[in-house]
């Protein structure tokens, strides 16, 4: 039974489809969080990368765990429809084994350190128990632009 279902995820993160890469969060505590990623024959990327091999970037495995790491970031956050999780450095990236469809992506992000705004947090993303990838991440949480009003724009 996840935590957190799509839905969720949704109230929590600005990303949409086909950009909002975790599916549900399954674990969650104050400096750790496990989301899950269903990978489908049906994600745009495949169609490109590569079609007769099909293979999740590696960028996009890198950016579920951010996105993972979002959710832990802003769901405790009050205002966090006023704000964003930026990504701000990846280090130690490394991709062990090939993500192809019909994988569960197992995302796995837990905090090294918190400074203010800014968190460090190392990600390990696992299918069927195997370390498919591993980075350390840093991201930062912002203020999100003001939208201008759409009527004050037309006139």
């Amino acid at each position: 039974m996840p935590i957190l279902d799509i839905n969720e995820i949704q109230r929590i993160l600005p990303h949409r489809y086909p950009f909002l890469l975790v599916d549900r969060i399954v674990e969650m505590e104050a400096e750790r969080v496990v989301g899950i990623k269903n990978v489908t024959r049906n994600e745009p990327f495949f169609a490109g990368h590569f079609p007769d091999f099909p293979v999740m970037p590696g960028v996009l495995i890198v950016e579920a765990m951010a996105q993972a790491a979002g959710v832990l970031v802003l769901n405790t956050i009050p205002d966090r429809d006023r704000k964003l999780v930026l990504l701000v450095a990846i280090e130690n990236a490394r991709f062990r084994k090939p993500v192809v469809p019909g994988d569960t992506l197992r995302l796995e992000m837990a905090v090294i350190k918190r400074k203010a705004s800014v968190a460090k947090m190392s990600g390990r993303a696992t299918v069927d128990g195997q370390l498919v990838a591993e980075v350390e991440i840093m991201c930062k949480l912002a203020d999100k632009e003001p939208q201008p009003d759409s009527q004050a724009a037309s006139s």
